[in-house]
């Protein structure tokens, strides 16, 4: 996978435990176009501080990125930030350009100190070995408890350019959205200003990583970044900024979907759909509350359709509602009408939809016209064993 403008590398510092890639970069010729989403957590890594920082001194104008995987520099104090900005020389040293036109990113372990010397050593590395077809190599390297890297492609006709782009993602716990989720980087040939970059990376980020949800954890490391070398060219103005959001859009949309097949213990994932909402506010609220739910994750994991627990959480929600007008759907089978069971249920129907690997839960609220849809998944003693052992 190529991308005209960039170079990429993934090479094995140490970092990780059980070995394997884990320091990554991407290289642009020149500084191009760049725009990111990071976490709302309160709680913030050094390297998102850092990258926010130098994407807003440089106004959207990046020369590359750094990314370590198998420590998280979060909650390391004034050493984690110290480490962070040597990350992003050492990233200048290796790609070219100026420690402020780095982005860096960091996942993994929380609380433990980075071990710099191996990371900068790895960035050397991985600085020697940037190359135009580098970009598997790269998707490797970001990875934690993922079973696999996660990439996808698209070219578009936007105009008179013919466009690309190229994206990976990791993650498979502590994945809920609130501005990004998971580390994700984007790069497209296209030719467009930062200010429309940004804008159009927000509104791809909104239906697709802020509509996901594996555990309902929000990282402290969460970074989504879109580079654009130009190197496609004209620049998009008008109709073609739309079309590249849309596939921008879709592009996120595939990785998000990869990201919650592959989430830690996950065996069914599920489109929670709320309709019938006073507005998109109180959909969304509903959906997340119905996703994040444990007792209907474990029921999902275990196929059974208790569907109480449905409603329950429809109720915790903090939402006003009407419970007489309740209305529940698992797949195609009615099974809440008017808040009460279903005349003609069947409940052999409704489990053996929930046996399959994806299906739809629709919840209608009755009370209105606006609805979301949320992505998301079973708990199951998988992700209770990967993570009670993570650290190990």
């Amino acid at each position: 996978m190529r991308v005209a403008g960039f170079r990429f590398a993934g090479v094995a510092a140490g970092i990780k435990k059980k070995g394997g890639k884990d320091v990554g970069l991407i290289a642009a010729d020149a500084p191009v176009a760049a725009a990111a989403v990071f976490t709302g957590n309160r709680v913030k890594a050094a390297p998102v501080l850092l990258s926010a920082a130098h994407l807003k001194a440089t106004r959207g104008r990046l020369r590359g990125v750094v990314v370590n995987s198998g420590n998280a520099n979060a909650c390391t104090g004034p050493a984690g930030a110290a480490d962070a900005r040597t990350m992003a020389a050492a990233a200048a040293a290796a790609i070219g350009g100026k420690p402020g036109e780095q982005l860096v990113a960091s996942t993994g372990v929380i609380g433990q100190p980075l071990p710099i010397d191996r990371v900068a050593a790895g960035i050397a590395a991985a600085g020697a070995a940037l190359s135009p077809d580098g970009f598997a190599d790269f998707a490797d390297a970001i990875l934690t408890t993922d079973r696999g890297p996660k990439v996808a492609t698209r070219t578009v006709r936007l105009g008179r350019a013919r466009v690309t782009l190229v994206g990976c993602t990791k993650g498979a716990g502590m994945i809920a959205p609130n501005m990004a989720t998971t580390l994700s980087f984007v790069c497209t040939d296209a030719a467009i200003a930062p200010a429309l970059l940004a804008r159009a990376t927000r509104a791809a980020v909104e239906p697709t990583y802020n509509s996901l949800i594996v555990d309902g954890d929000t990282s402290t490391n969460d970074t989504l970044a879109v580079l654009a070398s130009g190197a496609a060219g004209p620049a998009l103005a008008g109709r073609a900024v739309a079309g590249f959001t849309a596939a921008l859009t879709e592009l996120l949309a595939d990785l998000a979907t990869q990201l919650i097949k592959d989430g830690e213990g996950v065996h069914h994932v599920v489109t929670i759909d709320v309709r019938g909402a006073a507005s998109e506010r109180a959909a969304a609220a509903v959906a997340r509350r119905i996703a994040t739910s444990p007792l209907v994750k474990t029921a999902i994991a275990g196929g059974d359709p208790n569907w109480g627990r449905v409603l329950c959480a429809i109720g915790n929600a903090g939402v006003p509602i009407d419970p007489t007008r309740l209305g529940l759907r698992i797949g195609p089978v009615e099974v809440v009408k008017r808040g009460a069971v279903a005349p003609g249920y069947d409940e052999a129907q409704a489990a053996a939809v929930m046996q399959t690997p994806a299906y739809t839960i629709t919840a209608d609220l009755g009370g209105g016209k606006a609805r979301a849809r949320v992505l998301a998944c079973d708990l199951s003693h998988e992700y209770v064993s990967i993570n009670a052992d993570y650290r190990s």
